[in-house]
């Protein structure tokens, strides 16, 4: 009983060893910056640039694709986290139906890139790989 007693232990400490440790922030692709909308639009205009925004649901099984391969590039990521303010809006949770509402999100996944006044500039549907991501915003980079 001892032994077993001292095993969990053992196998717990180790175990929240993995689940404590900080994430990887060397991954390539786009980083997603925690902020709401309003935040991302304070922030657009203070940097003086677009919000690129990821409206998506969790069921969305082409949003999940994105989410593994396109926003995962490397090249993706160095030109959007360089020109834009990124961030990732689950469209039926807090904020995201008053966002879906105003911006008339009716699929999945929409992503915009939208001003500092909050106008969309670009409007990209559908799932899209690296290539084609870049394709579409290539007039709004520097």
């Amino acid at each position: 009983m001892k032994y077993l007693s001292i095993i969990t232990i053992v196998v717990a400490l180790l175990t929240s060893s993995f689940i404590w440790a900080p994430a990887n922030t060397d991954e390539p692709g786009i980083k997603f910056e925690n902020l709401t909308f309003e935040e991302a639009i304070q922030k657009a205009k203070e940097e003086n640039k677009l919000i690129f925004l990821d409206a998506y649901a969790v069921w969305c099984g082409p949003c999940k694709m994105m989410d593994r391969t396109t926003f995962k590039d490397e090249k993706v990521g160095e030109v959007f986290n360089e020109n834009f303010i990124n961030i990732k809006i689950d469209m039926e949770k807090g904020e995201g139906p008053n966002i879906a509402k105003k911006y008339q999100v009716r699929a999945y996944p929409t992503m915009m890139l939208i001003n500092g006044e909050g106008k969309v500039e670009k409007r990209i549907l559908g799932a899209v790989r690296n290539t084609q991501l870049l394709e579409e915003v290539k007039d709004f980079v520097k």
